[in-house]
C-alpha cells in the first residue's frame, strides 16, 4: 500500500491524515540479526509507531568497491522486517553518521587519499559517495513508502551544522537522492543553535533538531528558522555513551519521561536516541577528541529504555506509561511484550592453549619494508593492530624514545623485553639503554577507534609521524599490518597448569601480547556475559566472531555475548591479552556489569 508523509502547517500528514511520529532508534548493525525481531517487537510494545536507523558506509563498503549487505549489514531485511511488524521506518544513510561509530561511519580507505576533503564539495569525495549511493539507494528504493514499503523519510546528512556550512554539498546530496528515485520526505537534523541551524539546513528541505533536555527552548530556537514546519526532535538523547577511563553514564527515568511528555504536549514528533543501543562489536567503536583523545567502549547500552541485552528497564516502563497516557489508553492496551530472553551462566572456562602474538606474526601477516613508520591507511589497513620493528644501534645510555604522534596506544619492546606503554592521551617518552651490539625495537600499536565527531575526523592510525631516540629519527623499518580479521592460522600450544594457576612468570615475558584459546560445551543456548577478572586489556572472539575490546580500567567489566553466537556442543573462545593475566581463566556469567 502506497503511503506518503508530508510536512506543512506545523503538522505531519500521512496520506492526508495527521500523524505524530513516535520513533525509537535501533541500529541493525549493533544487534545480531536473530534478535532484530525481539527488539522491534519491544519497540512496538512500548507504544512507538516508527523505528529509525543509521546506515554506516564503512560496514557496507569495507574495501573500496567491495560491498556488503549480508548478516549484520543486511539493512534491507531489517527494514522489511520492521514493515512486516507494522512499524514505519526512518533511514539516515548520510555518508557520515557520527553515532559514536568508527570514523562516524566513513570508510577508513578514504584516508588513503591525503588530498581529499571530507564532507564538502570535494570532487574526489563526492565521486566515492556517488559510487556508494549507486549501490545502496537501489536497494532502499523498493522499500520506500511511495513504493509500498515502510520507509517514510530519509536524511540527507547528519548534524552537518556541527561540522560545516557547505550548503552546495547538502544540496548535492539531496538532489542525488532525488535523482536516484528517493521520493519520500527528505530532512536534515542539527542541534538547536543558530550556527548549527544556519550551516546544516537546506532551503525547501524539512529541518529537525537534536537535544536531550529543555525542549521548550530548543523548539523556540527552531521556530526562529522554520515557522511552519512540524516540530520533530530527531534525536532525543535520553541516555549517553561511555568512554574508557570514565564513569558509566545513567539518567533518571523520571526525568526522561518528563521531558518526553513535555515534547508530546507541544505536539512534537520524537525519535529516541537511543531506544536500544546495542553493541559496538569488533573494532567498530568510535572515539571523541575535545581536550584529548577518548575512545568509546564496546557496549553501546546508552542507558536506553531497552538495555544492551534487550532487557526492559525502569526507563522503558516510564516511557511506556507516558505514551499510553498520551494515546488515552491503559498500558495494558498496548501490544504485549515478547517473552524475556533467557540468560545463562556457563561458569569458568580455562584457556588451555596460548600463542605469543609477536612470535605468531609470520602466520598472520606479511612484512612490509619501509624507510619510515607509516600509518595503517597508507598500507591499506583499516582496523586492528600494527607492529613496527627496527634495529637500534648501540651503545646508548639514558636516551629517550619518542613516538611522534602515536594513534592510539603502543607497547614497546627491546629485544623482546617490555619497556613501557605510550598512549596518545599521555605521550611521554620512554627512557632506555641500548647495549653495545644494538637491539631490536618492536612497537605494537593498537587502533582504538577513529574519531567520529568534530574537526578531527581525519584520524590516521599507527605511528603517523616518526620514531626517534632523543632527536634522531630512526629509519629502515619492517612493518606487520595486523588486522586480526582471521586468526585461524595461529599456532597455539598447550598451556601448563602453572599458567592457569597464575604462577609467577619470568618478568621478561610479562606484558607481551598473547593469544589464549579455550573451549566449552553448551547444552541449551542463552545470553551470557564474558567476565575477565584478572585480565588487563585486549579483544575477545567467540566462534570466530569479534565481540569487541575489554580493559580492566573500565567502566565496562563484562562483554555481552548474545545466544545466537553460541552453538549447541563445543564452542571456541579466544582472548588477545595485551599485557598479562593472573589467571588464564574467564567466566561466562548471567549478569552484565557496565560499571
Amino acid at each position: 500500500m502506497v503511503a506518503i508523509l508530508t510536512a506543512g502547517n506545523k503538522h505531519f500528514l500521512l496520506d492526508g491524515e495527521p500523524i505524530q511520529l513516535l520513533s525509537g532508534a535501533i541500529h541493525y548493525f549493533r544487534v545480531v540479526p536473530a534478535y532484530w525481531e525481539d527488539r522491534l517487537l519491544k519497540l512496538k510494545a512500548c507504544g512507538f509507531n516508527t523505528v529509525e536507523t543509521y546506515l554506516p558506509w564503512n560496514l557496507h563498503e569495507p574495501k573500496e568497491g567491495e560491498f556488503n549487505f549480508s548478516g549484520l549489514a543486511d539493512v534491507e531485511a531489517f527494514v522489511q522486517l520492521a514493515g512486516n511488524l507494522g512499524l514505519h521506518v526512518i533511514v539516515r544513510p548520510s555518508p557520515y553518521i557520527c553515532a559514536e561509530w568508527e570514523f562516524g561511519g566513513l570508510p577508513a580507505w578514504l584516508l588513503q587519499y591525503p588530498s581529499m576533503k571530507l564532507r564538502c564539495m570535494d570532487a574526489m569525495y563526492l565521486q566515492k559517495v556517488d559510487r556508494y549511493y549507486d549501490e545502496l539507494i537501489p536497494r532502499l528504493k523498493p522499500l520506500l513508502s511511495t513504493n509500498g514499503g515502510p520507509i517514510l523519510a530519509v536524511q540527507i546528512e547528519n548534524e552537518y551544522g556541527s561540522y560545516g556550512n557547505d550548503t552546495a554539498y547538502l544540496t548535492y546530496l539531496r538532489d542525488g537522492l532525488i535523482s536516484r528515485g528517493v521520493d519520500v520526505l527528505l530532512f536534515t537534523s542539527d542541534g538547536p543553535e543558530d550556527g548549527m541551524l544556519q550551516g546544516g539546513t537546506v532551503p525547501g528541505t524539512l529541518a529537525t533538531v537534536n537535544f536531550g533536555s529543555q525542549p521548550e527552548a530548543a523548539f523556540e530556537k527552531f521556530r526562529q528558522y522554520r515557522e511552519n514546519e512540524p516540530l520533530f526532535c530527531m534525536e532525543y538523547w535520553n541516555g549517553w555513551f561511555d568512554h574508557w577511563l570514565k564513569p558509566h553514564h545513567t539518567r533518571d527515568a523520571g526525568d526522561v519521561a518528563d521531558v518526553f511528555d513535555r515534547m508530546l504536549r507541544a505536539g512534537a514528533s520524537v525519535n529516541f536516541y537511543m531506544f536500544h543501543g546495542g553493541t559496538n562489536f569488533g573494532f567498530y567503536n568510535g572515539a571523541n577528541y575535545q581536550e584529548k583523545y577518548e575512545a568509546t567502549i564496546t557496549s553501546y547500552d546508552y542507558d536506553s529504555p531497552l538495555s544492551e541485552c534487550g532487557d526492559v528497564t525502569e526507563k522503558y516502563s516510564a516511557v511506556r506509561k507516558v505514551i499510553a497516557q498520551h494515546l488515552g489508553i491503559t498500558v495494558e492496551e498496548l501490544p504485549a511484550l515478547p517473552a524475556p530472553i533467557q540468560k545463562k551462566s556457563y561458569g569458568q572456562i580455562a584457556m588451555t592453549e596460548k600463542a605469543d602474538l609477536l612470535e605468531s606474526l609470520p602466520y598472520l601477516t606479511k612484512p612490509i619494508q619501509h624507510i619510515t613508520p607509516v600509518s595503517m591507511e597508507h598500507l591499506g589497513q583499516d582496523y586492528g593492530f600494527i607492529v613496527y620493528s627496527t634495529k637500534v644501534s648501540g651503545p646508548r645510555t639514558g636516551e629517550s624514545l619518542h613516538l611522534q604522534e602515536v594513534h592510539d596506544r603502543a607497547q614497546v619492546f627491546l629485544d623482546g623485553v617490555y619497556q613501557g606503554t605510550v598512549e596518545r592521551w599521555d605521550p611521554r617518552p620512554l627512557q632506555m639503554d641500548i647495549p653495545a651490539g644494538g637491539a631490536k625495537l618492536d612497537i605494537v600499536v593498537e587502533n582504538m577507534g577513529r574519531v567520529n565527531y568534530g574537526p578531527r575526523l581525519r584520524d590516521c592510525k599507527g605511528i603517523t609521524e616518526g620514531v626517534r631516540m632523543n632527536n634522531q629519527f630512526l629509519f629502515d623499518w619492517t612493518i606487520h599490518p595486523l588486522p586480526l580479521d582471521n586468526i585461524v592460522a595461529v599456532p597455539f600450544v598447550q598451556t601448563t597448569g602453572e599458567d592457569l594457576a597464575g604462577a609467577s612468570v619470568d618478568s621478561e615475558f610479562l606484558d607481551r601480547p598473547t593469544l589464549y584459546r579455550g573451549e566449552f560445551l553448551v547444552d541449551g543456548t542463552g545470553d551470557t556475559f564474558v567476565k575477565l577478572a584478572g585480565w588487563s586489556k585486549g579483544v575477545v572472539w567467540i566462534n570466530g566472531f569479534n565481540l569487541g575490546r575489554f580493559w580492566e580500567k573500565g567502566p565496562q567489566n563484562t562483554l555481552y555475548l548474545p545466544a545466537p553466537l553460541l552453538k549447541e556442543g563445543r564452542n571456541e573462545i579466544i582472548v588477545l591479552e595485551l599485557h598479562h593475566t593472573e589467571n588464564a581463566i574467564i567466566e561466562l556469567t548471567d549478569t552484565p556489569d557496565l560499571g
